[in-house]
């Protein structure tokens, strides 16, 4: 199974060779959108893109590119388990789609609460988020729809909807804690949170985005 690793970076040069390093693949694909980051990828053997901004543009790009068989969307500041090909691939055997458990970065306690309720969460809804590390059959991909938050949220509650089967890997990507520790882990927990409620009760994306602020 030939998996593409598709990686949107805004600003990563000082961490991006670390994370490819890290990835084993037949094909890597770093989706940029002003070039600071590809310019700064010392690695080989990575394709390298330019996408206008945003998370959803950058992925959309990026797997137009893509030939594998199956679409991984990996964010920059996220680890993926040592034996993270095979797992995709046992996954993949009774399912279209699916994400790995949450693992955050940090050893303060409060964030193994933040993990066991994120991956309970997941596995209740079958809709993980991106820093789970998103995977899906290339032949079910239909683009991400252009959000400037919840874009993957939007991926995934249109595959449940069309009847696709989902996996949750047990074993966890590790994912940077930056955003938490910047911002107050309570204070960042809650406005995700209340910003999730919005947008499952109507309110568009765009609007949400002031919320959130621009750490993406």
């Amino acid at each position: 199974m030939k998996i593409s690793v598709i990686i949107p970076v805004f600003n990563e040069q000082n961490t991006i060779d670390e994370t490819i390093n890290r990835i084993s693949a037949h094909e890597i694909i770093v989706s940029d959108c002003n070039n600071a980051t590809n310019d700064a990828i010392t690695a080989q053997n990575i394709i390298k893109i330019t996408s206008k901004q945003g998370r959803s543009a950058q992925m959309n790009s990026g797997a137009k590119y893509a030939t594998g068989d199956v679409l991984l969307f990996l964010h920059a500041d996220t680890v993926l388990p040592e034996n993270w090909h095979s797992l995709i691939e046992n996954a993949l055997k009774n399912a279209d789609y699916g994400a790995f458990s949450l693992g955050i970065d940090n050893k303060r306690p409060i964030y193994r609460i933040i993990e066991a309720l994120v991956n309970l969460r997941t596995r209740i809804t079958r809709i993980p988020y991106g820093d789970q590390a998103i995977f899906m059959k290339k032949e079910h991909f239909k683009g991400y729809e252009d959000y400037p938050l919840f874009e993957d949220f939007r991926l995934m509650q249109d595959a449940k909807r069309a009847g696709l089967r989902f996996a949750l890997i047990k074993d966890r990507v590790k994912t940077s804690a930056r955003r938490w520790e910047k911002e107050g882990v309570m204070r960042t927990t809650i406005r995700n949170w209340l910003i999730t409620i919005r947008y499952l009760t109507g309110t568009h994306p765009a609007e949400l985005k002031r919320y959130y602020g621009d750490g993406r």
